[in-house]
């Protein structure tokens, strides 16, 4: 599974680096992409967790492509 998570509340590397950060503790997500604004996901994982797992490093999941 691959996913695009588009996210609100980001606006430097080191809101880059916290979505990083909370990603790598979510089960099942093998490989990601970070930039400003959204994060690429693959692997076999709950995309509830993904998505809670930004929001609770304090950024907004607004769309999942």
């Amino acid at each position: 599974m691959t996913a695009t998570l588009k996210i609100s509340g980001m606006s430097c590397m080191n809101c880059v680096k916290h979505v990083k950060h909370a990603l790598a503790d979510v089960s099942g997500v093998t490989e990601f992409n970070v930039e400003v604004g959204k994060a690429v996901l693959s692997g076999e994982f709950d995309l509830e967790a993904a998505k809670a797992a930004v929001e609770e490093a304090g950024y907004q999941v607004v769309s999942v492509a």
